[in-house]
């Protein structure tokens, strides 16, 4: 997760005071099992079928994953299963957000900043174009096989468009499609269930390796129980029934193994050791109440920051507080139920995360809006427009985030809009109390996190 909470190590009086999350039972699991099914698995079992695929997109070549068959053939965040009809198709995986290719290399468990969903909701609607009408007409078993996923996205894209390149709209996603499922079945509803509120929250997409100090999900820590039940949520844009989504389920005990193997990239450039170690002492004695300790006695807290101390765009946290009829589907639902149960536990406020790899994890903050760790730690340094070249990324090794430019407006997407409901920069103003050169030698320790 990129957000980085630097806090008093005083004590806060009266209530505001930092919330520690008590640890979940989690599930053990075979890793490497668990990185076979991620990569190659049927968690989705309804796409565009194989031999569609072919005809609109080339080969891809880059074959990050060293993938074998098939999908040596599409990019990283595809799989090409069968569907339960036989017929061959290409799903999404998790992969589209839990993985960013850096300076030419993928790097697993990276939140993917490069994704845009600036103009997915004016796409063709999938059910009724004229591709799909052709499918259904003269290979009915393909159209069958991609007709579940041909629904979701018909009910979702229109609905989960962002205002700006870079960010993410998996929770909306999520909220769309628990909005056409029953919780008890998970059965498919042509029409939604559920109130949908209008407006989409962005996020940043939080790095996997940090999962195996956490004690919750999700920017406000409210994923509680069984994080493998959280991590299979991708399943309900195609599952058919809870028999289906029990066996999927029957493979994420892996995935979740799999991701507690998974470390952060290091720092590839030279590090001032002297510097860096002048800047321990100051995260010691600035940082470490809230984001814990790092090396050989490290010491990972879990907890959560409310609002009136962090400060940051409160859209996020106040969305879930404002539509608890989200909350009430999980917690009723068959995710909520069995052996392994999970539970949404909202709260007002954001978790203070771990910082290993915090170095690659820009831009920073739960809504990606602050470009680099510099003027995350200054907040006068916060741009209220910024744009970064997604065609050419270059990226700041010294203040740790992406080269960027400060128009004076925001005339297109590509461009980041502090201003707009929920991509805010406000708040965690904790590193404005230190100097320049405390900020510079601080920095310099967190390239070796």
């Amino acid at each position: 997760m990129s957000a980085l909470c630097v806090a008093f190590t005083t004590e806060m009086p009266g209530l505001d005071k930092p919330v520690p999350i008590p640890p979940s039972e989690q599930r053990s699991g075979n890793a490497a099992k668990g990185y076979d099914y991620l990569t190659t698995g049927d968690y989705l079992k309804s796409g565009v079928p194989y031999s569609y695929y072919k005809l609109f997109n080339a080969k891809d070549t880059s074959n990050y994953l060293h993938r074998t068959g098939k999908n040596a053939l599409v990019p990283f965040g595809f799989n090409v299963v069968n569907a339960p009809n036989n017929v061959v198709v290409v799903v999404p995986t998790c992969l589209q957000c839990h993985a960013q290719v850096f300076d030419g290399q993928l790097v697993m468990g990276l939140g993917n900043t490069f994704q845009d969903f600036t103009h997915i909701g004016q796409a063709n609607n999938p059910v009724t174009n004229f591709g799909a009408r052709v499918m259904a007409t003269f290979t009915p078993k393909q159209y069958e096989a991609a007709l579940p996923i041909f629904n979701s996205f018909d009910a979702v894209l229109p609905e989960i468009e962002t205002e700006v390149k870079g960010v993410n709209s998996a929770d909306r996603l999520a909220a769309v499609l628990v909005a056409h499922r029953d919780p008890q079945t998970l059965e498919w509803q042509s029409k939604p269930i559920l109130d949908i509120p209008k407006g989409v929250i962005p996020t940043d997409v939080p790095a996997w390796w940090l999962l195996k100090k956490k004690n919750a999900m999700f920017y406000n820590g409210f994923g509680r129980g069984d994080f493998a039940k959280f991590l299979m949520l991708s399943n309900i844009l195609t599952v058919k029934d809870t028999s289906e989504a029990r066996e999927v389920n029957s493979h994420f005990g892996d995935v979740l193994a799999y991701l507690k193997t998974i470390n952060p990239p290091k720092y590839p450039k030279a590090i001032d050791q002297t510097l860096a170690n002048e800047g321990e002492e100051i995260f010691i004695n600035n940082c470490s109440r809230c984001h814990g300790t790092y090396g050989e006695n490290s010491y990972y807290p879990n907890l959560l920051i409310p609002a009136s101390i962090i400060k940051t765009d409160s859209l996020l946290y106040k969305g879930n507080q404002q539509n608890p009829q989200f909350i009430q589907w999980f917690n009723k639902s068959w995710f909520a139920q069995g052996q392994n149960p999970a539970r949404l536990q909202p709260f007002n406020g954001y978790i203070a995360p771990p910082l290993d790899g915090v170095w690659v994890t820009a831009p920073y903050l739960h809504n990606g809006s602050v470009p680099t760790l510099e003027a995350l730690l200054n907040s006068k340094e916060r741009p209220v427009y910024w744009k970064r070249d997604f065609n050419r990324p270059q990226y700041d090794y010294e203040n740790l985030g992406w080269v960027y430019e400060t128009p004076t407006s925001p005339k297109k997407k590509t461009v980041y809009n502090t201003t707009l409901p929920g991509y805010g920069n406000s708040g965690h103003t904790f590193g404005d109390k230190l100097t320049m050169e405390e900020r510079k030698a601080l920095i310099e320790y967190l390239k070796m996190l």
